[in-house]
């Protein structure tokens, strides 16, 4: 195949798009960091340029999909195809219901429509793809397709029901198997249920588990006990899949950045804007501004867009907040084990307690400012030597000195503003004797002081007290937008 790129892919994206370009059906098997979004754009536009498809609808969950809007096509997409790309918002405002209204008539371009999976279980999203999609020849995309891994879930089965009008599907993950390989069962069935031979969940179950009968008082019920004839499953993946780790994609640079969006929440939007109010009342009293008040309020915000806010009176509340469920899913798409960095105490606790809820007792350790010297000792050991996966610090704590290279994900849960504890908390994981890619992932709030903050520390900036009184006043000018639904 020919194919002008707008961006050079590496090996692997390349071996991906000849692989999947002209199927009906395909699977993107790659682990998060090796560029499966890339693929998928080179492989629509090129349909697209065949005369194959002239709509493409990518569904991905909230804080993801608007990422495509953001990162991806922009980066990506050639410059020389006209295309529109509509972002689906359930209340939107005037300007943003005529741009809605004005894609489902527009024609003669490549039209992309963006969406978030859980929408999929309301009556608005599917009432608008129903029109959207009405009379084209359209390409349907579910990025984190372990989203649709239940079966019974109102929005697998809506989903479903669309992909059937599809021309062409795709499902992207880096770890299509979550909890057991019944997991795959949903998200190949979005494509088509002859991709694994199995007209019901349960017949598939019956073939790959071992059940076994399980009584309680007159009830009884099939308990999953083990798996069988997975090599038999996984020959049957290889004829409509692509699977890559960051570990088999050896031409991926030693670092590679990603970004993860996190909606907030109407609470978090409300006291963002109250904070922020007070804060440029602040900043615009007159009076001479100290460095060390700019950085107060950038932390009160940064606190807020984490879940939790301190009081004038010293009092910790806790505000409904996405952040932790954003981790969660994308620890989900990593392999390997992952450092998780936080400057809050708060983010610290509770980080812990979720993992070790999802993933055991012994999955988590610690390394912050409660942490004592003999805690920090063993947490380290177990991580590098042992079975815990999950390292939960504070960078300033444990940004310095320590080697922690048998991680080969970092996460930044909720960066400080320090260029040093920044560099010196990616080298943790990146030190002499790692001999795999690491990736890193910066936890972000669309249109906060959280985009700047990363924006700053990527760019390898000093975010030093001393220059953040115009700075402050600049990044208060974004506002967040209404979580999706």
């Amino acid at each position: 195949m020919k194919f002008n790129y707008r961006t050079e892919p590496y090996a692997h994206q390349h071996e991906a798009l000849v692989r999947s370009y002209d199927k009906r059906n395909y699977a993107y098997f790659m682990e998060m960091g090796c560029g499966k979004s890339k693929v998928l754009i080179d492989n629509m536009v090129w349909l697209y340029e065949q005369g194959c498809i002239d709509t493409a609808v990518i569904v991905a969950p909230k804080g993801v999909y608007r990422n495509w809007e953001t990162a991806e096509i922009p980066t990506h997409f050639p410059e020389a195809v006209p295309h529109e790309v509509y972002v689906w918002n359930p209340s939107p405002n005037k300007s943003q219901a005529e741009r809605l209204a004005a894609g489902v008539k527009e024609r003669g371009v490549f039209r992309i429509l963006l969406a978030n999976v859980e929408g999929f279980a309301t009556k608005k999203l599917p009432a608008f793809v129903d029109k959207f999609t009405q009379g084209s020849t359209f390409l349907l995309a579910v990025d984190e397709s372990t989203t649709i891994k239940n079966p019974k879930a109102k929005r697998t089965k809506t989903l479903v029901i669309f992909g059937a009008k599809a021309a062409y599907k795709r499902i992207l993950t880096g770890s299509p198997v979550t909890k057991s390989p019944l997991d795959l069962y949903a998200q190949c069935g979005f494509m088509d249920k002859r991709l694994l031979g199995f007209d019901s969940f349960y017949s598939f179950q019956g073939r790959y588990a071992i059940t076994r009968t399980q009584r309680m008082g007159s009830h009884s019920f099939n308990q999953v006990v083990g798996y069988r004839n997975l090599e038999e499953l996984s020959n049957k993946l290889l004829t409509f899949s692509y699977r890559v780790t960051k570990d088999e994609a050896l031409d991926l640079p030693d670092k590679v950045y990603t970004t993860r969006n996190v909606s907030l929440t109407k609470q978090q939007i409300e006291h963002y804007h109250s904070l922020k109010k007070a804060a440029i009342a602040i900043l615009e009293s007159g009076e001479l501004v100290s460095a060390p008040a700019a950085m107060t309020q950038l932390i009160r915000l940064q606190q807020l867009l984490c879940g939790h806010l301190v009081t004038d009176d010293g009092e910790l509340v806790e505000i409904p907040s996405n952040r932790i469920t954003a981790l969660l899913d994308c620890i989900e798409e990593m392999t390997g084990k992952v450092i998780i960095w936080s400057r809050f105490r708060y983010d610290i606790r509770k980080i812990e307690a979720e993992l070790k809820k999802k993933y055991g007792p012994e999955s988590t350790v610690t390394y912050f400012g409660d942490t004592t010297s003999d805690q920090r000792e063993e947490a380290k050991k177990q991580f590098q030597t042992g079975d815990v996966r999950f390292f939960v610090g504070n960078p300033q704590t444990a940004g310095m000195g320590l080697t922690l290279h048998a991680a080969t994900n970092v996460v930044y849960y909720a960066n400080d503003f320090n260029l040093e504890s920044r560099v010196q908390s990616e080298d943790r994981a990146h030190r002499i004797g790692q001999h795999h890619p690491v990736l890193y992932v910066d936890l972000m709030a669309p249109q906060t002081v959280d985009v700047h903050i990363v924006k700053t520390l990527q760019k390898k900036i000093e975010l030093s007290a001393a220059a953040l009184g115009e700075e402050v006043r600049r990044w208060l000018e974004l506002s967040p937008r209404a979580n999706d639904d």
